[in-house]
Parts: structure tokens; C-alpha cells; sequence
């Protein structure tokens, strides 16, 4: 009988991982190139994969993919299951208090299964290796269950990230007594927004202004920025496009964190890699003489280059918002 091409796939890397030729916190491949480069479909690239997993080879990184583990984690045998140091379950999802969920890699009976488990195990998937890589099978062959195992707990893939981004939305609450100061309640509002987003990329690509998600988690920092607003005596739809403001400056700036991660399977090439790749079309567009202003920007950059801080430019951009927002409320104030 000819062995199954998981299998088969799976041992490929497994020798890769056993020469060096892939080394501790090394990207391995995504579902999504296993599947392109092996000819398989993308259920099958996932069971690769899993299998790693549970043998404690590789573990899911959030915003980078699934990595090679550290070899004090890894497990000795191919078929072993991991311990309780090596599960590559305790990098998964923190719950609502910040610690870390159960391992949700290993093969799970059926009897056991929860809508929980399964919710927890698709957004350990879409963290990894983003929202396009999240399919019923896949999830079932994280869990090691058949696929309709998941469809007992939910109705579909919409239903499932509908449920993964609520529950994505309540894992950082606002604890204690609000501060003091609309300025500081929307800054707080703000951060555990971008924090979230931080966490879990693909957030970004789901919630749109226009057909908003009635999810009760996301609606709680909503209620945040709205409760600060009204301190300021701002009318309804002020208070509205001011929340619709900030919240699109987090999303914005999230949005390019799941796209990288994207790029770089399709292409791969890290973003310093390709950058190196554009430099010489950068520089000649710089010298052509119709760009004054991007060309000396260029050279001010020509010994350290520059570092693009998404944290330090939603810090900017949050900044620079609500020094204009009080400005704004003066007026109304008188």
C-alpha cells in the first residue's frame, strides 16, 4: 500500500528539521506551500502539519507562521506524543484572564470535543498562518477529529469566525475603575484595541465600516471610546465618527501585519529581503530629479535606513488624533 502523502510530506521536513537544514524558530512551510509545492490540497498540507505538531517538532507562532521547536521541546520519537514542556499547545490562544489556553493539538476524541475547543484550535490556524488558511478540514485536522466532528459544534465557517472574532475580542477586558479623563479612557480604549489586534492579525480583515459585526466582545471597547466621548459633550454622530476614527486607525495599521505575513508564503521573501530587491528601482526613481523631497528623504536614510514601527507609528498616529480632538472639544466647550 503507498504510503499517504502526509505522511510522506511530513518526513520530508522532519529530515530537514533532523540535518540542520532547518533549525530551531526556522519558518517551515505553510499549509498554503505545502499545498502548491506537493501538489495536495490544503486539508492534507494541514495534517502535515498537525502531525509535526503533535510530535512536538514545530509549534504556531502568531504573525510568523509555525516554526521549528526549540529542540529542549521537541519530542524524541516520530511517533511520541509531546509532554506537558513540549506541548505546542501552550503558545496558543490566552483566554479572558491572560493565561495560556489548553493544548488543542493533540487528537481529541469526539466525546471530548466542545465548541470552545474547536473555536480556540481555528484561531491558533488564522494567527499562524492567516484567515485565508482557516477551512472546516483544517481545523479538524488540527484536532485530529474527522470533519464532521466540527460541524457538531458548528453550523459552518461562517459561524466559526464569527465566534473566533468575538472571542478574540473579549481575551483583554478593562479591569477596575475607568481613569480619570476622557483623553486617558480613550487612550486605554485604543491600545487594548490594537493589542487585540496584535494578537490576531486577520481581525483586521474582517470587520467592515460599512456592515459592521454585532459581536458583544467588540462592542465592549466600543462602549470604552463612546462613554470618553460623551464626557466632551459631543453630539451622536460626533461621538460615532470619532469612534468609527479610531477604530480604523487601529485596523488600518493591523491590516499590513496579516498581508505581510501573506507575502512573505507567497513569495518568500522576509520584508528585508524584498526591500533589498526594490533598491535599485527606489533609487532610480530617486535620481531621476522629479522626486526633490523623496530623494533627500532617501539620503537621510543611506547609513541606518529606516525602521517601519507599526507600535511606534500607532502611537503617532493616536497622538497626533487626539491633540486635535481636544482642540475640538475646546471649542464646543467654549
Amino acid at each position: 500500500m503507498a504510503e499517504p502523502p502526509y505522511l510522506r510530506i511530513a518526513a520530508e521536513i522532519r529530515g530537514r528539521i533532523a540535518d540542520g537544514r532547518l533549525r530551531p524558530g526556522d519558518r517551515v512551510p505553510s499549509t498554503r506551500q505545502i499545498a502548491r509545492d506537493q501538489g495536495v490540497a490544503l486539508a492534507t498540507a494541514a495534517k502535515v502539519l498537525t502531525l509535526l505538531r503533535q510530535e512536538g517538532l514545530v509549534h504556531a507562532r502568531p504573525r510568523v507562521g509555525t516554526v521549528v521547536a526549540a529542540p529542549a521541546t521537541a519530542a524524541p520519537g516520530a511517533t511520541g506524543t509531546p509532554g506537558a514542556t513540549g506541548t505546542p499547545g501552550a503558545t496558543g490562544t490566552p483566554g479572558a484572564a491572560g493565561t495560556p489556553a489548553a493544548p488543542v493539538d493533540a487528537p481529541t476524541p469526539a466525546g471530548e470535543m466542545s465548541r470552545e475547543r474547536v473555536v480556540r484550535a481555528a484561531i491558533e490556524l488564522a494567527d499562524a498562518e492567516g484567515l485565508d488558511a482557516l477551512s472546516m478540514r483544517g481545523v479538524a485536522a488540527r484536532l485530529g477529529v474527522a470533519t464532521m466532528t466540527i460541524y457538531r459544534h458548528v453550523a459552518g465557517k461562517d459561524e466559526l469566525v464569527l465566534l473566533m472574532a468575538d472571542t478574540a475580542f473579549g481575551e483583554l477586558g478593562y479591569p477596575g475603575e475607568p481613569p480619570a479623563g476622557w483623553r486617558a479612557r480613550v487612550e486605554r480604549g485604543a491600545r487594548t484595541l490594537w493589542a487585540v489586534h496584535r494578537r490576531h492579525p486577520w481581525l483586521a480583515q474582517l470587520n467592515s465600516l460599512f456592515r459592521p459585526l454585532p459581536l458583544p466582545n467588540l462592542l465592549i471597547h466600543g462602549e470604552q471610546l463612546l462613554a470618553a466621548f460623551e464626557e466632551l459633550g459631543f453630539d451622536e454622530t460626533t461621538r460615532m465618527d470619532l469612534q468609527v476614527v479610531i477604530y480604523s486607525h487601529v485596523q488600518g495599521l493591523a491590516a499590513h501585519l496579516e498581508r505581510e505575513v501573506l507575502a512573505e508564503a507567497a513569495t518568500g521573501l522576509s520584508e528585508e529581503q524584498w526591500m533589498e530587491t526594490q533598491e535599485p528601482a527606489l533609487g532610480s526613481i530617486a535620481a531621476s530629479g522629479r522626486y526633490p523631497a523623496f530623494a533627500r528623504l532617501l539620503a537621510g536614510f543611506a547609513d541606518d535606513g529606516y525602521d517601519l514601527d507599526l507600535d511606534r507609528l500607532f502611537e503617532l498616529g493616536l497622538r497626533t488624533l487626539l491633540d486635535g480632538l481636544a482642540g475640538s472639544a475646546r471649542e464646543v466647550r467654549g
